[in-house]
């Protein structure tokens, strides 16, 4: 308990102006977190007019495939950023729902998001550094991060140089099957990319979370 009370010492301030504000997201997080949000808005525009060439013209086609290749390592590079902080540090259980209160902290939270958020209802989740993402949130991006993510980056990769991976594209199933799995995680992180942006205005201010990912510290109420 001493120990939690020193960390929270440690990492909140208090002004006579400001709200308690609690140093939750650290600089490694906010520059892999930013760089991913913008490597994704690219990789989604050139991706629908690599996929959709007929209907967009965002760029020229080369241009479009030029720029999706380069933004693809950049979010392998952001990815082994996010995993050589995460494991480095210890901090990757944030990412681990507790297992005997998961079903009743992520009921409690579903009940917020589609009802007493609407009612003024206060967030039945607290983020602190060491309790960060909700049930909710523990859930969804364990998935993302150690499956959908990967699956997205090593997709890629293989369609980026066929011929050069084509051992591991047959083991898979076939180019057919790889280029499949790649265009459905298309669709589920452009629709998840919504999502994530929309939950993220349902701070105590609209824009309370997105100042929070550039300062790194969070308001507590």
């Amino acid at each position: 308990m001493q120990q939690q009370a020193r960390k929270l010492h440690i990492h909140s301030v208090y002004t006579a102006e400001h709200p308690k504000k609690m140093y939750v997201h650290p600089a490694p997080v906010r520059v892999w977190h930013w760089v991913n949000a913008v490597s994704f808005v690219l990789l989604i525009v050139t991706g629908l007019q690599i996929r959709f060439a007929e209907m967009f013209s965002f760029f020229s086609l080369e241009e479009a495939v030029r720029i999706h290749n380069y933004v693809g390592f950049v979010v392998i590079g952001a990815y082994a950023l996010w995993v050589s902080f995460y494991f480095g540090t210890g901090k990757i259980r944030l990412y681990f729902p507790n297992p005997k209160t998961f079903i009743p902290d992520a009921i409690r939270q579903t009940k917020f998001y589609t009802s007493g958020y609407f009612k003024g209802e206060k967030n039945p989740h607290t983020m602190t550094p060491d309790h960060k993402f909700n049930a909710l949130q523990q859930k969804a991006y364990l998935g993302i991060m150690f499956l959908f993510l990967p699956a997205q980056m090593i997709t890629g990769l293989f369609l980026w140089r066929i011929k050069g991976f084509a051992n591991y594209i047959d083991i898979l199933g076939g180019v057919k099957i790889v280029d499949t799995v790649h265009v459905v995680l298309f669709f589920f992180f452009s629709a998840f990319l919504v999502a994530h942006a929309y939950l993220a205005t349902l701070g105590h201010t609209p824009l309370a979370h997105f100042k929070a990912m550039f300062t790194g510290y969070e308001d507590h109420h």
